[in-house]
């Protein structure tokens, strides 16, 4: 085997040989490009994306994007289209067909029949001036001059190229659409992202012992409530039910600091708690419970709402359900 002694020289070659073409690629987002998102936006149909070889694998990937994201697409391989595949797509689809140079045989297969059907064809390639590129209503440059292997014939530095001009177009056919953090939720609801998108205080703090005391309780009682209820912190409700304030076991430790003897028993609720505490509602997002607690440097935040103690949201709750 050929001992290899500038391994990170050639790693560094490659990088910056993919990140010039895709820097490379913002001169090339013109008029046409925009008049692909309009087609796109206009259609009323799903955009089928097509390919062979790594543009297949790139165009399933650039699929899986503008699903994601709010725009209805599948895929159809460019080998199996000519065998059945093609009763996939419907009048007023748009087909992207991705090729780095427009001329591969299946791709010469493939075009005439989607023009035959009359549905819209935009190709993604490098070489403009070919099978493809002449035969499709509008083309996106995905130029890339040279490959980043020595060789120039592993597809890296022009699959690289496609993909970021394939979330280019999904991210603007995004904006255009008016894509919100819940429609990002409702196609996301899986795993650690989906709970951030979707998961509410109001789904945790059921789930928790509610630690309350009066105003009036005692260092005992106090003690008890924190201790049995697992939270590390009590609330403080008033007569009238509403909250007045919270005990956490910091508060007690710096008591206990402050006072000795005598004066311990005769404390009550009222002279320990923190007034006003930092409070969520039970429609806030864990994640921004969890955004809190960091801040502060806690590890519990009180659920209010009309200025009644529902419960609490523990860090280790958010630990639980992946957002940490």
């Amino acid at each position: 085997m050929k001992l290899i002694k500038n391994i990170q020289s050639i790693a560094k070659e490659v990088l910056l040989k993919e990140a010039t073409a895709v820097h490379n690629l913002i001169e090339r987002i013109d008029d046409e490009f925009e008049k692909c998102v309009q087609l796109i936006l206009n259609s009323g149909g799903r955009v089928v994306v097509s390919g062979i070889g790594k543009s297949a694998i790139v165009g399933q990937k650039i699929v899986a994007t503008l699903n994601s994201t709010g725009t209805p697409a599948l895929f159809m391989h460019a080998g199996d289209a000519i065998h059945g595949d093609l009763g996939m797509i419907q009048d007023n689809d748009v087909v992207i067909v991705i090729s780095r140079s427009g001329d591969t045989p299946e791709i010469k297969v493939l075009v005439p029949l989607l023009k035959r059907i009359g549905v819209n064809i935009i190709a993604m390639l490098s070489n403009k001036d070919s099978y493809l590129g002449r035969n499709a209503r509008f083309v996106l440059h995905a130029h890339a001059p040279n490959e980043a292997d020595p060789l120039n014939l592993a597809p890296t530095t022009s699959t690289t190229v496609t993909m970021a001009l394939g979330d280019a177009l999904a991210i603007c056919l995004l904006e255009a659409r008016g894509f919100t953090h819940q429609d990002f939720a409702k196609y996301h609801p899986g795993g650690s992202l989906g709970k951030r998108l979707y998961l509410k205080v109001c789904d945790i703090y059921p789930n928790n012992a509610l630690p309350v005391v009066s105003e009036s309780a005692t260092l005992h009682e106090i003690i008890m409530e924190i201790t049995s209820k697992r939270l590390g912190a009590t609330s403080v409700i008033k007569d009238s039910g509403k909250m007045a304030g919270i005990i956490t076991d910091g508060d007690l430790r710096r008591m206990l600091n402050q006072h000795a003897g005598d004066t311990l028993l005769q404390l009550q609720a009222s002279d320990i708690m923190t007034p006003c505490p930092i409070s969520v509602g039970p429609e806030e997002y864990a994640v921004n419970a969890l955004e809190i607690m960091q801040s502060r440097s806690i590890t519990q935040v009180v659920v209010v709402e009309d200025d009644r103690v529902l419960g609490f949201v523990h860090l280790h709750d958010l630990l639980r359900e992946g957002l940490v």
